[in-house]
């Protein structure tokens, strides 16, 4: 069932209210630091560095809009843990999961401290089992975690209904310091806080090119900024620049978003309150969250849930099956087959081979700074990563080492048309997607 949809355009940009577009750069200009990216990455880095360093000046280059890229178009999910990594031990799990919190920490304490109008909530997500095996797992796992301090806990398969009902789930793992970000009103919110620290930014104006040196030249079609630093803040977009064009993965997650109900019908159709959202543990993986209207949006769960472009194509343009999204919504919830579809769109993921996100600095003056690759983890990652690249501009990155996405290297990707070839052979041959389990860290 499908109600009126405004094709490609997510939940999160549709009801954001209007706002006239900020100009371009025009000219040339000089700063300490020109960022390349409106997205949580570089509003974040503005944030933090303008924050740190109210008498330098710090100029952001916006290619469309704010909040244009995944981080406007992703599936509200704020989540804990770093894709691709399996701890060794669990004191080890606690230091990763420990960053990440810190992450969605962040992003309250910025709503709370600048009173931002934002649409959010904190109350827990489920990462949902069904496999016996892998629910003997987690228990295992959460008994060790627990004892270093973090507040899981396991719901088996008499718990879990009372919380959320899917079909074919045998329990799940309840994180209760997760939750649900739109994106948009988030970062629409953070403008004008970001202005008022000094930060100039530009819209309609992508990167061109760039050129390094002990000063950096970022090339814009009507201008150019010299600054004494670049922060890459471009994920999915980055390898246009030339940079990590055999390191990233640029893959398409295709989402839809139920038309909102009121929190007592959803409870009849076996959503409770006090779930934000949740994921699974299937290769294609699936998830969703409930939105404080009251919306589901979710995506994953099939291979027509995903797609990519050759040659690492960074815009979407063949058809995408919602349509298989959202049969698979059904046959977790059946319950919801009379609620229409409301929208249904496109966001560029952008994955790294073994799945770790990598921040850090690069360049023969070390002044090019780059946080990407967040595998899906993006909401919290992205804006952990402007806390991140802003202590690595300070040198004070201590807290950060031996955390695994801290100068993570990224392997080796082969190129066109191997990729291409290889994408569609191991998805057509297998179901699967070419998703990686957590390598041991």
């Amino acid at each position: 069932m499908l109600a009126h949809i405004d094709e490609n355009r997510s939940l999160w940009a549709a009801r954001a209210a209007p706002r006239e577009p900020l100009p371009p750069l025009r000219g040339e200009r000089d700063a300490d630091v020109v960022i390349i990216g409106g997205g949580f990455t570089g509003m974040s880095a503005a944030y933090h560095l303008a924050q740190r360093h109210p008498h330098r000046k710090i100029v952001l280059l916006e290619a469309r809009r704010i909040a244009n890229g995944g981080s406007g178009r992703n599936g509200g999910l704020m989540l804990n843990w770093v894709n691709g990594v399996e701890p060794g031990d669990p004191g080890r799990a606690a230091a990763i999961w420990r960053a990440t919190k810190a992450g969605i920490d962040l992003v309250e304490g910025i709503i709370r401290e600048h009173a931002l109008d934002v649409r959010w909530r904190r109350d827990g997500t489920l990462s949902v089992h069904t496999r016996s095996a892998g629910l003997d797992e987690a228990a295992r796992e959460v008994e060790a975690l627990r004892a270093e301090g973090l507040p899981l806990q396991v719901l088996d398969g008499s718990a879990l209904p009372a919380r959320l009902r899917l079909a074919g789930a045998l329990g799940a793992t309840f994180d209760p310091t997760s939750g649900h970000l739109d994106g948009v009103s988030f970062l629409e919110a953070l403008l004008p806080v970001v202005r008022g620290l000094g930060v100039d930014v530009y819209e309609g104006t992508p990167a061109l090119r760039v050129t390094e040196g002990s000063t950096c030249r970022v090339d814009t079609p009507e201008g150019a900024v010299r600054a004494g630093a670049v922060v890459l803040a471009t994920n999915a977009y980055t390898p246009r620049l030339g940079y990590f064009k055999d390191r990233l993965f640029p893959l398409f997650a295709h989402v839809v978003a139920t038309a909102p109900r009121p929190e007592a019908e959803w409870a009849a159709r076996g959503w409770a309150p006090g779930v934000a959202g949740f994921d699974d543990d299937l290769d294609r993986i699936a998830y969703g969250c409930m939105t404080t209207e009251g919306e589901v949006v979710f995506g994953g769960g099939h291979n027509a849930a995903y797609g990519y472009g050759f040659g690492g194509a960074t815009a979407w343009r063949a058809e995408a099956d919602y349509g298989a999204v959202h049969r698979r919504l059904l046959q977790y919830m059946p319950a919801a087959a009379d609620v229409p579809v409301a929208h249904r769109w496109t966001g560029p993921v952008a994955l790294t081979w073994n799945r770790i996100c990598a921040m850090g600095v690069r360049g023969d003056h070390q002044n090019v700074y780059y946080a990407l690759g967040y595998s899906g983890h993006g909401v919290t990652l992205a804006n952990l990563a402007g806390r991140v690249l802003a202590d690595l501009y300070d040198k004070d990155d201590a807290a950060w080492r031996g955390l695994p996405f801290y100068q993570g290297p990224m392997a080796w990707m082969p190129p066109e048309p191997a990729r291409w070839l290889g994408y569609h052979m191991v998805t057509a041959l297998t179901g699967k997607s070419p998703r990686k389990r957590g390598v041991k860290h």
